[in-house]
């Protein structure tokens, strides 16, 4: 699998995050978002108030599916108002007429090491989980996910819901998630195409391990939740990007899930780097508006549909 032709001509030369994102604004000029509500709040969570985006579905049915959405960043980066969070939520409570939230979650640093962001996540979804009733959100329609760092969260916040014996999301909508440490490798990728910003190599990830836990030692399962239990997780959708080294932590915990008998789905975006729903929906990368449709039909009607 090689890189999208118009992504290898544009991210070269690309150096730094400034230059990948004028890269990306210039493919993407011509996107223009759905129109939908977003509203914001803050909820309580154990070290403060967690602030939230609701996003409302001009059209939806009643009662409407309802999704928490947990932005990526390597757990110490991102935000609310990256498109991986701002663009997907807007466009899935669009296409799925569904109620979509993003935490604005602590980010890891010197004094917000593990598990201070899995806190706020959690902490989201048992405000979302009581309140779903008000908002017209039906319970057994209440999903969790995210990309990348997101996806892990989403995946150990509902590992603790599980554990603690409360009812947890109907399912999982993950993208490329980074769950394992260290991360199975994937032969035959092309990642050499890649600038250097968009690469996971060992050394990166040890680097992303130690700024979210503060140590490289000891790691705790909730940290890399695809190295516990994975028995009475939900239905999981998986949209991986093709060329990203966390492409072996996606396939290998939709393997682990089927080894117990959890639904899975998995698809692959061919020749996207990792944070491909990082990138707006245009013509020009129609596989990106290909994993958007997944996550809306699955949001809709269940992720093993």
């Amino acid at each position: 699998m090689t890189l999208h032709p118009l992504l290898h001509e544009a991210l070269a030369g690309v150096g730094d995050w400034d230059d990948y994102e004028r890269v990306l604004a210039t493919l993407t000029e011509s996107y223009r978002p759905p129109p939908v509500r977003m509203e914001a709040l803050s909820v309580p969570g154990p070290a403060g108030d967690v602030p939230l985006r609701l996003y409302h579905p001009e059209r939806s049915p009643s009662p409407k599916p309802g999704l928490l959405w947990v932005h990526g960043g390597g757990f110490s980066g991102g935000s609310v108002d990256m498109p991986e969070a701002d663009v997907v939520a807007r466009e899935l409570a669009d296409r799925a007429g569904a109620l979509v939230v993003t935490v604005d979650y602590r980010l890891a640093g010197p004094d917000t090491r593990f598990p201070a962001g899995l806190d706020d996540v959690q902490a989201a979804w048992s405000w979302f989980t009581d309140r779903a009733d008000d908002y017209g959100v039906d319970r057994s329609r209440l999903q969790l996910g995210g990309c990348s760092a997101g996806g892990n969260l989403a995946v150990a916040a509902a590992r603790r819901e599980v554990d603690a014996g409360r009812p947890g999301p109907a399912g999982l909508l993950l993208g490329y998630p980074a769950l394992h440490f260290p991360t199975p490798a994937v032969e035959g990728l092309r990642v050499d195409e890649l600038p250097e910003i968009l690469r996971f190599t060992a050394d990166h990830m040890l680097g992303v391990l130690e700024g979210y836990l503060g140590r490289i030692h000891d790691i705790p399962v909730e940290a890399m939740p695809g190295l516990g239990s994975v028995e009475g997780l939900p239905p999981t959708r998986l949209e991986l990007s093709g060329i990203d080294e966390l492409r072996g932590s996606g396939e290998l915990f939709a393997r682990q899930l089927r080894s117990v008998g959890v639904p899975v789905v998995t698809d692959i975006a061919d020749g996207l780097p990792h944070g491909h729903l990082n990138i707006p929906p245009v013509p020009a990368l129609p596989e990106i508006d290909r994993s958007l449709a997944r996550l809306a039909e699955a949001l809709r009607s269940g992720p093993s549909a």
